[in-house]
């Protein structure tokens, strides 16, 4: 009897796992391996901080991130927002597009599509592609730009761009510009 029950006991879940088998081609074809290598959030928030201060949030109604083996990319298909903080973490900047595609491996993000960046100067830039390099802190392009600065009451024109993240230097590599006639005169003068 008492062989009986420890038989019961060790060989009647041995009996139930050991009839438990799956398919794995039948597994397997319940999943696309490119629906694995996506992963999907909506209403995204990210923030870049250091030193225990927010640097930088980044807002987007969508993010996929496609991963692979060595790397993954971020791609933002319904637009980014972007806020750029400053040592007070108050905003100082902000980055606009329709589109954009971070490369984590290079630290870079990709901007197109309406693409809009202005500081609290109301200094604006419109163009149709930037790069924002977060390494270097650089934000940069060789697309035709235009850069309104009402304070000055000039308008900028040119291809090629580079400027730090909070706007407050910036280049313009072949530059055209439309200046006030007031404005310029007191330039030279001073």
């Amino acid at each position: 009897m008492r062989c009986l029950w420890l038989l019961a006991l060790f060989g009647g879940p041995m009996l139930f796992l050991g009839s438990c088998t799956n398919d794995t081609a039948e597994v397997r074809s319940l999943f696309s391996t490119d629906d694995l290598k996506v992963e999907l959030v909506k209403d995204v928030e990210i923030f870049y901080s250091d030193s225990a201060r927010v640097k930088i949030i980044i807002k987007s109604p969508e993010m996929r991130r496609y991963v692979e083996y060595s790397y993954s990319n971020d791609e933002f298909p319904e637009g980014i927002y972007v806020e750029f903080l400053d040592e007070n973490q108050r905003p100082v900047s902000w980055l606009e597009s329709k589109y954009a595609i971070r490369s984590n491996k290079e630290r870079k993000i990709y901007v197109r599509d309406s693409v809009v960046f202005y500081n609290s100067a109301n200094d604006k830039l419109t163009t149709s592609e930037l790069i924002w390099d977060e390494g270097a802190g650089e934000i940069y392009t060789d697309k035709f730009v235009r850069i309104s600065q009402p304070a000055k009451r000039d308008t900028s024109y040119g291809y090629g761009f580079k400027a730090n993240e909070d706007l407050s230097r910036f280049e313009i590599l072949n530059f055209q510009a439309v200046k006030n006639a007031k404005t310029l005169k007191e330039s030279f003068l001073d």
